[in-house]
């Protein structure tokens, strides 16, 4: 087993309650029941590449936009967001409200993705540019699920059971360990059997448990502190901390980085990125592909509510002594709360008997609906975009089988890279997946946008973009963990050091104003595409019957939807952003 080791006060802080009773494992072994129900059922269509990946393309909006909140929510967030709320406030509320993001997803993303009929992100991509561009993608994305969405996810998921379940395996080293393996191969079987499908429907029936458990932690946690007003005034005297905008040379989250940093993120992540848009290509047809994004931005508002505020609500109870989170040495060798205790820590303090049970199988639905979602997209990359590439003309079983043991690969993968995300998750591990998705986001949202309304962008155009801004982002990523000014970096040379420190946000809007101007420097010294070829493939090239199709698409809800989802965003800034200052 690898010598991956807890802080010592986490593990002594826990000793006192970290039974749980039979009627919690009663809970917690009851919807495993339930999940093996419905991964049964899922396995008894899975004969073509279709039924496997994209459910046979007959959902409806109603479980792809249940599943695009519950794969994006998953245990980094319930861990991590939790953790940032009790450590820097609201600063990480912007990347939850990019839920006006996926209206662009929606309107301008999903009808050029669905109505070409692709199975992948990379596939469209090849339609666009060529061959090329879509191996870059594919390989980066592959690479790149490794690196951040399934080790963050597992990671996340295995210190959950260290902090649950401290004694029930003899050690906290143990529980994470046993935690980690045991619940990635149990996700892995159910998505290998049952494809996504299965992914689809336990997705639906997870988001409902997280949501009771998360709301009931938000409630019983408010309770105890003495009301939302009581929450407030603390925050406001430590307002500098937890404000949700930050000075413009704020180290972590200065405002003007989050203004363009992150949404170039926002973009990546929801309209781009094969994790996400895969929901929406299983839909039965265009209304339903673009409806489920919508009602999936509706809920993305939520976490803000039920996972950030229980991490201030758990540093309020832990500043009256209510409560005990572990603390921890931080990257500049200060000591302060671990925020990835703090969920945990509320779980096991505030909770009754069943509940806590409950929250325990939300805590598991989330890290297994996001590892599912992960596998199933990994396999859907590597057999399409690139088996099927090297290998044509093989059957649909085949395609299937091969699509199973890759999802094999990428779990033990996952495993793999544990080790190296406990050493480098000091800054908080939502913020160590926002930084280096940070880096790579920027080519990708570059190409797509500029491919979707710009006809004369080119194949040349798309290669050099990625493979430039890809380069550079390892390269920042590399520099990033040798040096700077953390414990144990290298200082000189001082303007690799400055690279190093060099805020995620702003280094992400350079970044991407880079490719952008790669992009179209390479575009202009280059043959400009044939029309026939990007013909409606980019915003201006669609004919009219192709824009009566999709007009025709929507109706009066859909428009109810964005509406719902622009108020809900604008209000929940308006607030925040001045509820500290009265």
């Amino acid at each position: 087993m690898p010598n991956f080791r807890l802080p010592s006060e986490f593990s002594s802080t826990f000793v006192a309650a970290t039974n749980l009773n039979w009627i919690d494992w009663g809970v917690i072994g009851g919807y495993f029941l339930i999940m093996a129900g419905v991964v049964a059922w899922s396995s008894r269509r899975q004969n073509s590449t279709a039924d496997y990946f994209l459910a046979g393309r007959n959902v409806g909006w109603f479980v792809i936009g249940t599943s695009l909140f519950a794969s994006n929510i998953g245990s980094e967030h319930i861990v991590g967001l939790a953790g940032q709320g009790a450590v820097s406030g609201l600063a990480m509320a912007h990347y939850e409200l990019h839920a006006w993001i996926m209206i662009m997803l929606a309107w301008f993303f999903v009808p050029f993705y669905y109505r070409t009929g692709v199975y992948t992100v990379p596939e469209f991509l090849e339609l666009r540019f060529g061959s090329t561009s879509r191996w870059i993608l594919s390989v980066v994305s592959l690479v790149a699920y490794v690196f951040t969405k399934v080790s963050v996810t597992v990671y996340a998921g295995a210190v959950v059971f260290s902090a649950l379940l401290p004694d029930t395996f003899g050690s906290p080293q143990a529980a994470f360990w046993i935690g980690a393996i045991a619940t990635v191969l149990l996700t892995g079987l159910y998505t290998v059997f049952g494809g996504l499908r299965a992914v689809l429907f336990t997705d639906a029936a997870q988001a409902l448990i997280l949501l009771v458990g998360s709301i009931s932690i938000t409630y019983i946690g408010l309770q105890q502190l003495g009301g939302w007003e009581e929450l407030r005034l603390m925050a406001k005297a430590n307002a500098d901390a937890f404000a949700l905008w930050r000075p413009i040379d704020d180290p972590d989250f200065p405002w003007l980085g989050i203004l363009i940093g992150s949404p170039i993120v926002g973009v990546w992540y929801w309209c781009t990125d094969q994790y996400i848009v895969q929901r929406t290509l299983s839909a039965k047809n265009l209304r339903n592909a673009r409806r489920g994004a919508l009602w999936g931005g509706v809920l993305k508002v939520w976490p803000v509510f039920i996972f950030l505020i229980p991490g201030l609500i758990g540093w309020a109870l832990h500043s009256k002594g209510l409560i005990t989170i572990p603390s921890r040495t931080q990257v500049d060798g200060s000591t302060g709360l671990d925020g990835d205790k703090v969920f945990p820590t509320l779980v096991m303090s505030l909770l009754p008997v069943g509940m806590r049970g409950l929250v325990v199988a939300g805590l598991l639905a989330a890290l297994m609906s996001s590892l599912s979602s992960l596998f199933n997209s990994a396999a859907s990359l590597f057999t399409i975009d690139i088996y099927q590439k090297l290998r044509p003309g093989r059957s649909e079983e085949h395609l299937v089988r091969v699509g199973r043991i890759a999802t094999l690969v990428v779990v033990a993968a996952g495993l793999a890279w544990i080790p190296v995300m406990a050493r480098i998750s000091g800054g908080g591990l939502y913020e160590y997946l926002q930084s280096v998705q940070g880096y790579l986001a920027p080519p990708i949202t570059a190409v797509f946008v500029l491919g979707l309304l710009w006809p004369r962008m080119n194949s040349p155009a798309a290669v050099v973009g990625l493979a430039v801004g890809f380069a550079l982002g390892l390269g920042k990523t590399i520099v990033q963990a040798i040096y700077g000014s953390g414990d144990g970096k290298l200082s000189s040379p001082a303007v690799l050091a400055w690279i190093g420190d060099a805020n995620f946000l702003y280094f992400s809007s350079a970044l991407f104003a880079i490719c952008i101007v790669v992009i179209v420097v390479t575009t202009l010294c280059t043959r400009a595409p044939d029309p026939e070829r990007v013909r409606g493939l980019t915003w201006g090239s669609r004919s009219e019957e192709e824009n009566r199709e999709i007009r025709e698409s929507w109706t009066a809800v859909d428009i109810f939807l964005t509406v719902a989802i622009l108020a809900l965003v604008l209000g929940v800034y308006l607030y925040f952003s001045f509820w500290l200052s009265y």
